[in-house]
């Protein structure tokens, strides 16, 4: 029992710390700049929302940079320091590639989603993550399912036969914010 509320308290702790350290930058950048603005201008100019503007601005252009001219280097010698702590690397990458799957980076993690037959009469919506097993030594007609809890930002994988999955003519955006909503969220089709 105590290994069991362990790693729900190692898993809390991955998923909390990025939001919370984002959240924190993004406010401190924002005090930042509405306290330096009124040093910039000679002028007492008061602009609801232009500290949020510029915040939003110079982390685009960051992104903007980073995509572009500043990311090989720094990319090369974030990589070699993670390559000396293999722990931190592992968390790491995890937190990047379910980030990035979810807002929907270069690799779309989340492009097929699917209902997983797990007894006669019941299924449940997910994502088809890997469709080889091979490099797992898993032959046959077998894939791995990501099964998204709702009301959060956890889920199961699942090896699964690929009879027991049935395709589905949805965007994947749509499924995950229906299945993270519980089913509640209104779809698209529903607005129109």
């Amino acid at each position: 029992m105590f290994k069991k509320l362990g790693t729900y308290f190692l898993q809390g702790v991955l998923f909390t710390v990025p939001l919370a350290v984002t959240l924190y930058v993004i406010f401190a950048l924002l005090g930042f700049i509405d306290d330096i603005l009124p040093t910039l201008f000679p002028f007492d100019i008061k602009i609801p929302g232009l500290g949020l503007l510029i915040l939003v601005i110079t982390i685009t252009l960051i992104g903007f940079l980073g995509n572009t001219v500043i990311a090989r280097p720094i990319n090369y010698w974030f990589k070699r320091l993670l390559d000396k702590a293999p722990v931190i690397k592992s968390i790491y990458t995890s937190i990047m590639d379910f980030t990035e799957a979810i807002v929907g980076g270069k690799k779309k993690k989340f492009s097929q989603p699917v209902l997983v037959k797990l007894s006669p009469d019941v299924e449940k919506p997910g994502f088809i993550t890997q469709s080889d097993l091979y490099s797992w030594g898993i032959e046959g007609e077998k894939v791995m399912v990501y099964l998204p809890h709702s009301y959060g930002f956890t889920g199961n994988i699942f090896i699964v036969p690929k009879k027991n999955v049935v395709p589905l003519k949805v965007k994947s955006a749509e499924m995950m914010k229906t299945i993270l909503s519980g089913g509640v969220a209104e779809s698209q089709s529903d607005k129109e």
